[in-house]
């Protein structure tokens, strides 16, 4: 048995100063749909999350609430996690830097980039933003008024002995790197940005100390000073998985396969993450994936708006799995996407609860009330490519006023079942998770709806039962279908419509590849779903 090929990836470690709300889980949403898919294909997965809690702002936010500062990141985690969990994020690990392994493991990196060369004691002055816990450069100080450009609070002129690292002796080198690995930085404008900025600014050495804050990792070769914020928490990427105590299993996932974050912390994770590592004789991740903010009817999100909203509102509300699609259909990962409770009833109805669910409940209860939930006679049987599409094609229509006239006509053309799942995968691999769900339902599910309607089994039951028989055979395979495609995105629900009936191939071995193609039942089709009296639970129930 060959081993199986590992696949790292992780999401941005979350401030802990407040709840996650949608914007949050968007992105780990995103995350969790790959981590899924590479399980799917026999890949190894290490998915890490965790959060970031040697910030200025969480021991002041522990302060305002009278608590001690552990105290307060130890619960806020189990809020996090909470969170996570309750939206089904398969991670495998949660770090929390301020954990002592954590802090033991950065030291010995930052010790080793020290004893390389790339740190020297200096003096930083400059416009200071505690919420992004970084220094404005004066020009952005200068256009936003003397506000941060993305908290609108006043920049603070902060002088301070410091420790520099060297970033400006690896413009060059990021650079080249960029331009031998064009995938590394996805999507492709995020990469335009990061290059314009590197070549139009070029890098300056950064500040990555603190003096006199109490919280935080403390230096190693100078303890009176503190570890700032972003050499810290950029290195819960490798603590996770063993840099500093287990060269192992670091050896075995590192470089990362993709970091996912927000396209406002771009620059951190492009142009200091990789010279950080080079800097301590380790290789650059292979990419990082910038995603959009969700925003509410077009306002970003923010506590100061009135217009947060968290999770759990949502998934109380209704469930999961619509959460998840949702987000996931509606909001162009690599783009901003946004979010309204109409919009979100519109969808939940149109393709949830009216095409999905809908459809396997009319198959449930028409062979569990026709058939004795059994379709005898079935296997060894191959359903037949029920799948249709409506394609343009030009029509010429004469000539008017001495020109040529075409219309566009309509046909119907036969799905080309692998060549359409092909595209589906490629679409989940580029991180394009709206396409893919566009194509499951608008080239696999939405067929098989009409294909339902069109042959009308309800009532030819009553005088071809065999007819219905086969009709209903087809339609239950294309489900077998739909829910393999979906399982990466709302895998509660694909399960449930999976399980549903008795496909010979275990739930939790299917992978993308058993979608390619209609299979042969070895056994007659049988209904396994838990019934209540002859129908199925609904997946998705109206929103009224």
């Amino acid at each position: 048995m060959t081993a199986k090929t590992s696949w790292f990836q992780t999401t941005a470690i979350d401030y802990p100063n407040s709840r996650p709300h949608i914007g949050t889980a968007f992105e780990k949403l995103g995350a969790d749909v790959q981590a899924r898919y590479r399980r799917m294909e026999g890949y190894e997965v290490f998915f890490l999350m965790g959060n970031d809690e040697n910030t200025v702002k969480v021991s002041k936010r522990a302060a305002d609430l009278k608590l001690d500062t552990q105290a307060y990141c130890d619960d806020m985690a189990r809020q996090f996690r909470e969170v996570w969990d309750a939206l089904d994020i398969s991670y495998d690990t949660f770090v929390q830097t301020s954990s002592e392994r954590h802090k033991q493991c950065c030291r010995k990196f930052i010790q080793k980039v020290y004893d390389n060369g790339y740190i020297y004691k200096g003096e930083y002055g400059g416009w200071y933003c505690e919420g992004c816990e970084e220094f404005k450069s004066e020009k952005e100080h200068k256009d936003n008024a003397g506000l941060c450009p993305n908290h609108k609070t006043p920049l603070i002129r902060r002088s301070e002995p410091c420790y520099f690292f060297k970033l400006s002796a690896f413009e060059d080198r990021l650079l080249k790197y960029y331009e031998e690995n064009p995938d590394f930085i996805q999507p492709e404008s995020r990469k335009n940005e990061i290059v314009s900025l590197i070549k139009t600014d070029g890098l300056r050495d950064i500040n990555i100390s603190r003096q006199g804050e109490e919280w935080g990792i403390r230096i190693p070769f100078d303890p009176e000073f503190t570890i700032y914020v972003w050499f810290d928490a950029l290195l819960t990427y490798i603590t996770g998985i063993g840099y500093g105590d287990d060269r192992t299993t670091f050896d075995k996932y590192w470089p990362c396969d993709v970091h996912f974050i927000g396209k406002d912390i771009t620059r951190f994770h492009c142009a200091l993450w990789p010279a950080m590592l080079w800097a301590a004789g380790e290789q650059a991740p292979k990419r990082v994936f910038a995603h959009g903010f969700v925003n509410i009817k077009g306002e970003k999100i923010g506590k100061a708006l009135g217009n947060v909203i968290e999770p759990m509102d949502i998934i109380t509300k209704f469930n999961v799995d619509a959460f998840r699609y949702y987000f996931l259909r509606e909001c162009p990962y690599p783009s901003d996407g946004d979010f309204s409770w109409e919009r979100f009833a519109d969808v939940y109805n149109s393709e949830l609860a009216n095409n999905l669910g809908n459809t396997l409940s009319r198959c449930v209860t028409l062979i569990t009330k026709n058939f004795a939930c059994e379709l005898k006679g079935t296997a060894g049987e191959k359903p037949v490519n029920i799948l249709a599409t409506q394609i343009p094609i030009l029509k010429s229509s004469g000539e008017q006023d001495g020109r040529s006239v075409t219309s566009t006509q309509m046909i119907q053309d036969q799905v080309d079942l692998p060549r359409i799942t092909y595209a589906i995968r490629k679409s989940v691999e580029d991180c394009q998770y709206n396409q893919a769900l566009h194509s499951i339902i608008l080239n696999i599910l939405t067929p098989t709806n009409q294909y339902l309607e069109s042959n009308a089994p309800w009532k030819l039951v009553k005088t071809d039962k065999e007819a219905a028989k086969r009709v209903l055979f087809n339609a239950v395979q294309s489900l077998r279908i739909v829910s393999i495609l979906l399982k990466p995105f709302i895998p509660k629900s694909a399960e449930a419509i999976y399980t549903s009936f008795n496909f010979p191939k275990p739930w939790a071995e299917v992978k993308y590849a058993d979608a390619t193609e209609l299979q042969t039942q070895p056994d007659d089709l049988r209904v396994t779903a838990v019934l209540e009296g002859d129908k199925v639970k609904p997946l998705f129930p109206r929103i009224g």
